[in-house]
């Protein structure tokens, strides 16, 4: 989780969104604006209820992915709307390379590993999690949680398995490379990623394009691609009967970062938020959600308890996410011409 990136990319192509553009100005009047806040992902709606009650800094909701929300940004980069977005760490050096971000240090950014932020503060780590299977154990039924990423191309599963789009979120495109990696690919090679998804089409795999928590707790999607931290949320904290797997070939970590946006229209609100969930406070939230925070904060005992042993955890690895960002164009060309 911790390799240092050997230098901040330059100027890189955009990855490939297939996305309307999704109405940009709040309904109601705000103090800030954060781009990809979704409340049911990460405890972002925990987040924003604290910072207002902390700041008095009203952040409204807001349901775009990491791809819809760069995308956004860089339309009005004229005249910004956002203040800061939240966004994959690729999304992240994208908007940098895009020239959307404007520098900021947090208080606490001296306390993020050097390969998890931009130098300059474009860009920074606020948490990270482990990408595998969030399974609705209840809507399976009698068939079996699956062990492996293989598993989900046996006809058992056929409409059972779920994934958000690739080419569009963050969480997606951490998957293909989970996949590609753990069937021997690489970040020059996704061709083993690309047959894998070509393969599950033939399960009738259900793709969105936003977080699908809910979908997967009221058992529309029973198997998920997606991170521990929703999956212990689901179980610990909305009491159901949830499990989380760590495919048997491999996975990997990944972190998400935030940026202040160049021109935001509301700039000491950003940094006071930006401020907020690097804070002690803040790091110790994304902790009580079963996050990894990006400062070297100890999870709570409970907490820790939780999570899988750690000899499950030794098959989720870090990635050059430097190279993993370059990468991502390319993948989804191949994904859109192999698969959709």
């Amino acid at each position: 989780m911790r390799r240092i990136l050997t230098r901040v990319l330059a100027a890189s192509a955009l990855a490939a969104v297939s996305v309307a553009l999704v109405p940009a100005r709040p309904a109601v009047a705000a103090d800030a604006i954060c781009y990809n806040c979704p409340p049911e992902w990460a405890d972002w709606g925990g987040m924003l209820k604290a910072i207002k009650a902390d700041l008095g800094i009203d952040v409204p909701q807001d349901n775009k992915n990491s791809g819809q929300s760069l995308t956004q940004i860089i339309a009005e980069k004229a005249s910004p709307v956002a203040d800061v977005a939240y966004l994959g760490v690729t999304f992240g050096i994208k908007a940098k390379d895009a020239g959307v971000t404007q520098p900021y240090e947090p208080k606490g950014f001296a306390d993020i590993p050097a390969g998890l932020k931009d130098p300059d503060g474009n860009w920074f780590t606020i948490h990270s999690g482990t990408l595998g299977l969030f399974v609705n154990k209840d809507a399976l039924g009698k068939t079996p949680v699956p062990a492996c990423w293989a598993d989900l191309l046996k006809s058992e599963y056929k409409g059972l398995v779920g994934y958000l789009d690739p080419t569009s979120a963050f969480v997606g495109y951490v998957g293909a490379v989970a996949v590609n990696g753990a069937l021997g690919g690489t970040l020059d090679d996704f061709r083993p990623g690309i047959e894998y998804f070509r393969k599950l089409q033939a399960n009738q795999p259900i793709v969105p394009k936003q977080t699908s928590y809910a979908r997967v707790v009221s058992g529309e999607i029973p198997i998920l691609f997606d991170y521990d931290f929703n999956a212990y949320r689901a179980r610990y904290s909305d009491m159901g009967n949830f499990v989380f797997v760590i495919p048997c070939e491999g996975t990997v970590v990944v972190p998400y970062v935030m940026s202040m946006v160049k021109g935001a229209p509301h700039p000491e609100a950003a940094k006071k938020v930006l401020d907020y969930v690097l804070s002690d406070k803040g790091q110790g939230m994304w902790a009580k959600a079963y996050l990894r925070p990006a400062r070297n904060i100890e999870l709570p005992k409970d907490v820790a308890s939780r999570f899988l042993p750690a000899s499950d955890y030794a098959r989720a690895k870090p990635v050059d996410y430097a190279k993993m960002e370059a990468a991502q164009k390319a993948f989804s060309e191949a994904y859109l011409n192999a698969v959709k």
